[in-house]
């Protein structure tokens, strides 16, 4: 399995993008897609996940910002994020789930304050 994620930029902090993950195979094949990101000197770590049949989850930092969505038909998963905060700077990782996980090549965000 492929992933290409776009979308990233530089923002400033009240601002909103959309990063987008374009799967080489179905997105309902996989148990779950989802975001993570690794903020500068820290670990990597979750943002949000879709399940194959529409659950979400959201960590708490990102809870009421940022939705995570989908198209099947592009198998396309995207994480729209709004009321940015310097905070959310961080390469945002596209992820899916099947057996095994797979990992996009990131996209970075930089939101300024």
């Amino acid at each position: 399995v492929q992933l290409q994620a776009s979308g990233g930029g530089l923002v400033q902090a009240g601002g909103s993008l959309r990063l987008s993950c374009t799967a080489s195979r179905s997105i309902f094949s996989m148990n779950v897609m989802g975001w993570y990101r690794q903020r500068p000197g820290k670990q990597r770590e979750f943002v949000a996940t879709i399940s194959t049949i529409g659950g979400t989850a959201y960590a708490d930092s990102v809870l009421g910002r940022f939705t995570i969505s989908r198209d099947g038909a592009k198998n396309t998963v995207y994480l729209q994020m709004n009321n940015l905060r310097p905070e959310d700077t961080a390469v945002y990782y596209c992820n899916a789930e099947l057996y095994q996980n797979y990992w996009g090549q990131g996209t970075l965000v930089t939101v300024s304050s």
